[in-house]
């Protein structure tokens, strides 16, 4: 069997995932068997949940696979300001709200479970309760989803988001992917009991030292600007592509090569150990396709922004002005140019059966 992909254009139209809900997709993608077990935990999971529900629960968390609308309905917002659907993880009994977990953990490494623990947290030090006006902080205000039926044949996702975050897992088959995905977080730095919680802290440390590495000549690349900016490719921009900007890894020393690979990988990281490994050697490939750039100062405070960009990924972290220190309230995007909601792995394992339109 020949695979062929053909790769989607800057705008990712959505209306091909009308199209994919009435196909299935096989174990068995492009000739090259691949290992059920991570996304059948998912699946057991998200099917324990479902067995918790009511029955208008289980209709509040359910939503076609080809529902749009609630595929593209996340936003680093929060509620009072962005209306999201689904269960609300305040209305839900202590039991609930752990099997909602428990899907996140069957999908997530466990540091990216850590980290999205520790975002919902840090909205919850913001939920003084009083002087907020219609915005709503904490805990509670975070929603699951579910579009399509969990399955290993046929494609579906769930998302889980609030303020700061938005994690959308969409599974073809026996792969998973977690973009596009929104993190960050408000405070960045806080209490926990006794814990100290300091979110994204390794990732920012790895791209300081990227930069700060780099001679006068490398620099004179990378650095963009002398201030962080916003993020370019976040919500509700998903029919777009940005221009490359910075330094490529080709034009990087060996060690600097490594240091930038280690930063995606601590993104990708945030996904389970058995896909997030599949994506190495695709990273790695692309790496001298891969750009680097910075704005703001030489320094690893966190309140200077950075931006990766390659083939086949695409990250940023950025501080933002309102609320204090920069440092202390930062978005951060991952997403999968031409693979975002999964897409490219849909087509590639339909490719030989079906013929699926461009849709540009």
């Amino acid at each position: 069997m020949q695979c062929v992909a053909k790769w989607p254009q800057a705008g990712l139209q959505c209306c091909v995932w009308g199209l994919m809900v009435l196909l299935a997709v096989q174990p068995e993608v492009c000739g090259q068997q691949v290992n059920v077990d991570q996304s059948a935990q998912v699946v057991a999971a998200t099917e324990s949940l479902f067995g918790q529900l009511s029955e208008s629960q289980r209709q509040a968390v359910s939503f076609r696979f080809n529902d749009d609308e609630q595929r593209l309905r996340w936003s680093n917002l929060p509620s009072g300001i962005f209306a999201r659907r689904g269960l609300r993880m305040g209305d839900l009994s202590e039991s609930q709200r752990s099997a909602v977990m428990g899907v996140l953990k069957a999908t997530l490494s466990p540091a990216g479970y850590q980290a999205v623990v520790d975002n919902v947290e840090a909205d919850e030090q913001l939920n003084s309760g009083a002087g907020r006006g219609r915005v709503i902080f904490g805990r509670d205000e975070f929603y699951f989803a579910v579009l399509g039926q969990p399955s290993l044949k046929e494609p579906w996702m769930w998302q889980f988001g609030g303020h700061h975050l938005a994690v959308n897992a969409t599974i073809v088959g026996t792969k998973i992917t977690l973009a596009p995905s929104l993190t960050g977080g408000q405070p960045m730095h806080y209490k926990a009991g006794q814990r100290a919680v300091s979110q994204m802290s390794e990732e920012i440390t790895v791209a300081a030292k990227l930069v700060q590495s780099l001679t006068v000549e490398q620099r004179g690349k990378a650095v963009v600007s002398e201030r962080f900016g916003d993020m370019v490719w976040g919500p509700g921009r998903d029919d777009m592509v940005p221009q490359p900007e910075g330094i490529q890894g080709r034009d990087l020393s060996a060690e600097q090569r490594q240091q930038l690979l280690s930063l995606l990988l601590l993104r990708v990281g945030l996904l389970n150990a058995e896909d997030a490994g599949e994506r190495r050697g695709e990273l790695e490939k692309g790496l001298d396709d891969t750009w680097f750039s910075w704005r703001g100062a030489l320094t690893a405070d966190g309140a200077s922004s950075y931006r990766v960009q390659g083939p086949s990924v695409f990250l940023e972290y950025a501080p933002q002005s309102m609320g204090g220190k920069p440092a202390e309230h930062i978005h951060a995007m991952y997403r999968e140019p031409g693979n975002d909601y999964g897409l490219r792995w849909f087509r590639e394992s339909t490719a030989a059966e079906k013929s699926v339109p461009d849709n540009r």
